[in-house]
């Protein structure tokens, strides 16, 4: 596949602004980049796209999400509204992951699919819970990114908040999952509720274990002072102490959140070289707070972005998180555009790259041709240098036009190629209507 005619934005270490550029594409990998004129005359024989001047970028990546969440858009609460970030998860969470069943999980999956298809997500670090469905319910969802051709890594959260038995069950799952076999495009690790819902003992398993597999954690963090509040109080220890303590914290971990964490913690994330998942939409709707992710950034913790759960489109993460930070700071310096890239693509990117052997985040030969075409046409000039300033104020997911992960077309003129959209909707809103009546 040759795509041709583009403005190349490869990011990565090279970070170049290619016009009227072009990509080669054999398998899952890109494996030349350069002027339409050089590609189109030394592979006259290849399928062509013409980009047709638009921009072209390597796939976006969501370093944390939570697919089963998808039925409650729209959804009332039987109680009272929550006031604070306990209630939320006893209220919504705690009930809406209790009611699903095999067939919910797929299609909660396949909606954040489509959605991920049509923003240009092509990589996501998804954490799963449903603990009346546990059993094989990674390979539901795996199945599910199968099917979409998206790339995305899975794990079950593990929680004592349902007992003993289901908290085995869940240990259990992520060891069955990881130990699978799976397509080059689905990849595992080891999930964990968080801090406040974990004994030491299933800790302990569950450090175990992946000593044993290989593998780290995808662990929520300190979202909240109830999180903090409650390790304080049990094991006389702050949340990131807590987990470095365990065994929990190092390279292959990801720690989403860490909303409340001290200076100290700080050291601690980037001494056991932790990755952290900022999500400022999810931090702003339950009301946690703000995480300070320049003091992680200064000194060293690399801190990349999810979504916690929220649409597929970040490029609205990143536009959140570039205003978010300014009105925490009260200062319009901070966050610059050209930090926000640095987040949400390249840190990402590293994220990614502990799951996935080949380079993600960029367009570059050797590279996973993990792509998307944007229907951006810049009205000011649009240089390496102020591209980051473009992607805040200008682009957006619904410019998406084209999606393709690892060489195969999943979107092409905005026309979904893998999922069918209408029927897996249809489908949901049957599914999701009988989520909300067994609330």
């Amino acid at each position: 596949m040759l795509i041709t005619n583009g403005t190349l934005a490869t990011f990565g270490e090279a970070n170049q602004l290619v016009h009227d550029g072009a990509l080669l594409v054999q398998g899952d990998r890109i494996v030349a980049l350069g002027k339409t004129s050089e590609l189109r005359g030394q592979f006259p024989d290849e399928e062509r796209i013409d980009a047709r001047g638009k921009l072209v970028l390597p796939g976006l990546i969501c370093a944390h999400t939570h697919f089963y969440g998808a039925f409650a858009r729209g959804m009332a609460l039987k109680t009272e509204p929550p006031s604070n970030f306990p209630q939320i998860l006893e209220y919504l969470w705690w009930r809406l992951d209790k009611t699903l069943n095999a067939d919910d999980v797929r299609h909660s999956a396949l909606v954040c699919l489509v959605d991920a298809i049509r923003n240009g997500t092509t990589t996501l670090l998804d954490h799963h819970a449903s603990p009346h469905a546990l059993a094989g319910s990674l390979d539901v969802i795996a199945e599910a990114v199968d099917e979409s051709g998206l790339r995305a890594c899975l794990c079950y959260e593990v929680s004592d908040r349902d007992g003993e038995e289901i908290a085995i069950q869940g240990l259990k799952e992520n060891e069955r999952f990881i130990k699978a076999s799976h397509s080059d495009r689905v990849a595992a690790t080891f999930g964990l509720h968080a801090s406040l819902t974990l004994s030491d003992e299933t800790l302990e398993r569950a450090v175990e274990m992946a000593s044993q597999l290989g593998v780290g954690f995808h662990i929520h963090a300190a979202e909240d002072k109830a999180d903090v509040d409650d390790s304080l109080k049990k094991y006389g220890l702050r949340v990131i102490e807590r987990l470095e303590k365990a065994g929990i914290l190092g390279p292959k971990t990801i720690a989403a959140h860490c909303v409340h964490i001290d200076a100290f913690e700080t050291d601690i994330l980037r001494e056991t070289e932790t990755n952290v998942a900022h999500n400022p939409r999810s931090n702003m709707n339950n009301a946690v707070g703000v995480a300070d992710v320049l003091r992680m950034l200064r000194r060293g913790v690399n801190v990349g972005l999810g979504n916690d759960g929220f649409s597929n489109n970040m490029f609205t993460e990143m536009k959140t998180t570039y205003l978010l930070h300014k009105m925490y700071q009260k200062d319009p310096r901070v966050m610059g555009a050209d930090q926000v890239l640095e987040i949400g693509v390249r840190n990402n990117a590293r994220i990614a790259g502990i799951f996935f052997p080949k380079p993600l985040g960029e367009l570059s030969v050797g590279a996973y041709a993990d792509i998307i075409i944007l229907d951006y046409v810049p009205t000011t000039p649009m240089d390496v240098g102020n591209l980051p300033w473009h992607l805040i104020f200008g682009m957006a997911g619904g410019q998406v036009s084209t999606t393709i992960v690892g060489g195969k077309l999943l979107m092409k003129e905005r026309e979904l190629l893998t999922l069918d959209e209408e029927a897996i909707c249809a489908r949901s809103r049957e599914l999701a209507q009988k989520v909300w009546a067994r609330l």
